[in-house]
């Protein structure tokens, strides 16, 4: 079956979660489809193309399909696809990935009542949007990250300090509990002498205040070099870091749908996160990371020293975290999901 082009819409020049699950869809993509990015760049993925660009390929009538997919993620893609299709009526069919697990305002609902295929990526996520077609969880790539060898040398490597690491990642703000992971770190530290915990991301202006309160407090603990903001890691530098450290934790207020378990999983790294996002699927009840409430600090401190204790035992973690992750999260099971989405749309031409 003949599948038409496909142009994957990037409009935000910041590197999000959805950044990085596009990317990882379209490098897989590029290669069993005629995909097109367009807007600003991701890592492995071809260069993109502008907006005037796109619209003149979808002037371009397929001549098996009739038409160009148009995949999107976020509302100034949505909306701009509407205009393509409907104001400058280019034949093009345009497809929404939904992440979310709360009730969209008004607006991104009239938008997704305007797309010509839905894509959930959970099935909590679709409980909040009508007519969705596909549930299609994201993968991560086995190919970026997997686990390593000898993780003591490869945490020595990135030369923070100490002789074993634990991390966050993500935006430095509230709803990503940046604080709780101080919080929990405040308490445990103490107790870990050799232990450095890192804080990956950038902070945006409205939240440099909250992150100067954090700085403070670590100050006062006489922790500043054993809790290090690393800002933002480049995507393609991302896989060495969960391989080499022995603990995700990740406590966010809210996360639609959360990739970085994932990512430290295909590491062979363990996770402590919140009930929140898909964290309690990917733990598969515990096994291979623990989920506690929202806000729950002295929980979460619990849970970070139990697999702490466990870090003798990584080495068999890896493999069966690593096999697992190949068995249920692959980006090729997505891949593969999300096409299978497409050829929908060819039973339904118009």
């Amino acid at each position: 079956m003949s599948l038409p082009k496909v142009l994957v819409t990037n409009f935000n020049k910041n590197f999000t979660g959805v950044s990085a699950t596009a990317a990882a869809v379209i490098a897989v993509q590029k290669d069993v489809l005629d995909v097109h990015l367009v807007g600003e760049p991701l890592p492995n993925c071809p260069v993109p193309i502008s907006r005037k660009k796109a619209t003149l390929i979808s002037s371009e009538v397929d001549k098996y399909t009739g038409f160009t997919i148009w995949h999107v993620r976020r509302n100034e893609e949505m909306r701009t696809a509407i205009w393509v299709r409907d104001v400058l009526k280019k034949p093009i069919k345009i497809v929404f990935t939904s992440a979310a697990q709360r009730r969209h305002s008004a607006y991104p609902r009239w938008l997704i009542s305007k797309m010509d295929l839905l894509i959930a990526t959970s099935k909590e996520a679709a409980n909040f949007i009508d007519n969705v077609h596909s549930v299609v969880p994201h993968g991560v790539s086995t190919d970026n990250f997997f686990p390593v060898l000898d993780r003591t040398q490869a945490w020595k490597n990135l030369e923070y300090g100490g002789s074993f690491g634990v991390a966050c990642v993500g935006r430095i703000r509230p709803e990503k509990g940046t604080d709780l992971f101080v919080q929990s770190m405040l308490k445990i530290l103490p107790k870990k002498p050799n232990m450095v915990a890192l804080i990956i991301g950038k902070v945006e202006n409205k939240h440099k205040r909250f992150k100067e309160k954090l700085v403070n407090k670590i100050s006062n603990a006489n922790l500043s070099d054993r809790i290090i903001f690393t800002g933002e890691i480049k995507a393609e530098s991302m896989p060495k870091v969960m391989s080499a450290i022995s603990l995700l934790i990740t406590l966010p207020r809210y996360e639609g749908y959360g990739m970085t378990p994932l990512e430290s999983l295909a590491s062979g790294t363990p996770f402590v996160g919140t009930k929140t996002g898909y964290f309690e699927e990917f733990s598969s009840h515990g096994k291979y990371g623990s989920v506690v409430g929202l806000g729950d600090v002295d929980g979460a401190s619990d849970a970070i020293i139990d697999w702490l204790s466990k870090n003798d035992k990584l080495d068999d973690f890896s493999k069966n975290a690593q096999q697992y992750i190949l068995n249920n999260y692959s980006i090729e099971k997505e891949v593969n999901g999300i096409i299978e989405a497409y050829k929908s749309l060819l039973d339904n031409k118009e």
